[in-house]
C-alpha cells in the first residue's frame, strides 16, 4: 500500500518539477518516485563498490593487469 509523504521544495525545484511534469506528461508523484528509485539503485551500487574497496581480502587489479588477463 502506498505511503503518503510530505516534502517542502524550493520554489526553483517546484517550478522545474512542474515543467518536467508537463513535458513528460506524467504526474509530479511519478517523477519523484522515479527519481528516488534511481537514487536508491545508484546508492546500492555505490555501497557495493565501497564495501569491496574496504574489503582487505578482495583482490584489486590494475587496468593493465585486467587487460592482460581478460583482454581489451
Amino acid at each position: 500500500m502506498p505511503s503518503p509523504i510530505s516534502i517542502r521544495l524550493t520554489e526553483e525545484m517546484d517550478v522545474e518539477l512542474s515543467e518536467t511534469s508537463k513535458l513528460l506528461q506524467r504526474s509530479k508523484s511519478y517523477i519523484i518516485k522515479s527519481a528516488l528509485a534511481q537514487y536508491f539503485n545508484e546508492f546500492a551500487d555505490y555501497q557495493i563498490a565501497l564495501d569491496r574497496l574496504n574489503d582487505k581480502d578482495d583482490t584489486m587489479l590494475s587496468a593493465a593487469e585486467f587487460r592482460s588477463e581478460y583482454g581489451s
